[in-house]
């Protein structure tokens, strides 16, 4: 019996408006990175700043870890969100892994900085919707 390719599964995705998402979704990984930064710094320079005790963290680490955690995870949400404006089938698995890592991170700071580590897990959510649902759209364009 013969096997027929479906042409539609060859064909590069058509370039939508929803590509936008996925240039939000780099800027936001972007963004996310930044935050990230900022946290592992302040975190690494300033040990006061922070007014929960190592014993109120979900994990029972020093400030200093948790900064240099956050910093190395911004400098590589960084460069995956620069990734991402390509298309890059690599930057976005890896946009995928470095978001739901950095919402569990951010989790695990949460009682350390809440509104911060909220608003990072809700940016990281958008990320990974306009990754997974659009990205092979940037490709095409």
């Amino acid at each position: 019996m013969a096997r027929t390719v479906d042409s539609d599964m060859t064909r590069e995705p058509t370039a939508t408006g929803w590509t936008g998402w996925v240039a939000f979704g780099g800027c936001m990984m972007v963004l996310v990175g930044v935050f990230h930064a900022i946290e592992g710094l302040v975190a690494i320079f300033d040990n006061g700043y922070y007014v929960v005790t190592s014993n109120g963290l979900i994990v029972d680490v020093d400030y200093t870890v948790w900064g240099w955690v956050h910093l190395v995870m911004g400098i590589v949400a960084v460069i995956v969100g620069a990734g991402l404006f390509t298309g890059n089938m690599a930057a976005r698995v890896a946009g995928v892994i470095i978001a739901g890592l950095s919402a569990v991170v951010s989790l695990g700071f949460i009682a350390a900085y809440p509104f911060w580590s909220i608003v990072v897990i809700a940016l990281d959510v958008i990320v990974i919707y306009a990754i997974v649902a659009h990205g092979k759209e940037m490709r095409a364009t």
